[in-house]
């Protein structure tokens, strides 16, 4: 059987398409089942009743509650570094390096940033009722989100001299600055967290992460935005993963194609070549002069178009390094069986 035509550049997009859209295929049905899980999860009122609840659910435990309340820090507070009065429980220092990069290939400058220093601070702090009753968060940091507020933003910008302006273009790396930020999920503000819920043993309602594996949520909108937020990345990974087969459909479509067109040429030609071979058989008893001006040995048995000569056996047509006429070297469109009577 004839090897299936595909090149080395299509088996490689072949391959990556496949690879990919058996990742992204991965990642949507965590998602999926990330979403899922969400719209099961009920939604549990923050207040005193909460604890009779748990008292009453075996294990004290509620796997996968959606507990909406205000932050509390249990202690001190974090205070910002920068804005007099700002306070929160979990801070974010960032500070990021912008430059300019030369591009040969676009033969432009591309902007590019890498962060220089990073740092999360974090204290304990409760999520509080309208009734006094309060939830403890356990390993806050673990969580998707919250989006925390940005209290504070300066852009350092780079200052350089001749010889800096020199090296840098003989270098290709332009600096721009360094961009100083500051978020903080501040004291006060309303957290939507989803996770596990437990009774602790002095009484205490703790949220945690699932220990099922299922993922932990904090967010500063409300239930139904970061439900929405999830479906909507769950459908984006379901689009790419089928837009990566679908690549890899069409490349096997291709390759099909192309096969099926050398087989098709294969068996004419194998049909043609019966056709000369019966004519042979027809025509033992030729002339000298009318035998093949390759081989000569064969009878002349094909009319070469459109030149018009007869000059060759349709074994040594097939075997013409180029389709060109031995005799006037020109292209050879098609090539007819010679019959006489």
């Amino acid at each position: 059987m004839e090897e299936f035509p595909i090149g080395t550049l299509q088996a490689v997009c072949l391959g990556s398409s496949i690879a990919l859209s058996g990742l992204f295929y991965y990642v949507y049905r965590k998602k999926r089942k990330t979403v899922d899980r969400l719209n099961d999860a009920p939604q549990i009122a923050l207040n005193e009743n909460l604890v009779d609840l748990l008292n009453a659910t075996p294990g004290k435990c509620l796997q996968y509650v959606v507990i909406e309340g205000t932050v509390q820090p249990v202690g001190e507070p974090l205070r910002s570094q920068f804005q007099e009065g700002s306070v929160g429980v979990i801070q974010k220092l960032v500070l990021k390096e912008h430059k300019l990069v030369w591009n040969g290939l676009a033969r432009t400058w591309t902007d590019r940033e890498r962060v220089l220093h990073q740092r999360v601070n974090a204290v304990p702090f409760n999520l509080m009722g309208g009734d006094g009753a309060s939830v403890r968060v356990l390993c806050p940091l673990e969580a998707t989100g919250p989006e925390m507020e940005t209290v504070h933003e300066k852009f350092h910008q780079a200052n350089y001299g001749f010889t800096d302006l020199l090296g840098q273009y003989l270098s290709g790396e332009k600096p721009k600055g360094q961009l100083e930020t500051e978020e903080m999920l501040k004291v006060g503000a309303s957290v939507t967290a989803v996770g596990e819920l437990i009774l602790d043993t002095d009484r205490l309602l703790k949220l945690r992460p699932p220990t099922d594996g299922s993922e932990f949520f904090m967010s500063t909108g409300d239930f139904d935005s970061l439900r929405m937020d999830q479906e909507g990345q769950a459908t984006g990974w379901k689009v790419m993963a089928c837009m990566c087969a679908l690549v890899g459909v069409a490349i096997l479509l291709w390759a099909g194609r192309h096969y099926y067109r050398r087989i098709r040429v294969k068996r004419e030609r194998e049909r043609e070549r019966r056709e000369f071979e019966q004519m042979w058989e027809q025509n033992v008893e030729e002339a000298v002069e009318n035998l093949c001006v390759i081989c000569l040995s064969n009878p002349r048995a094909c009319v070469l178009l459109n030149c018009g000569h007869v000059c060759c056996c349709y074994s040594c047509y097939q075997a013409l390094p180029q389709p060109t006429c031995p005799v006037c070297r020109q292209m050879i469109s098609r090539v007819v069986p010679l019959y006489q009577a």
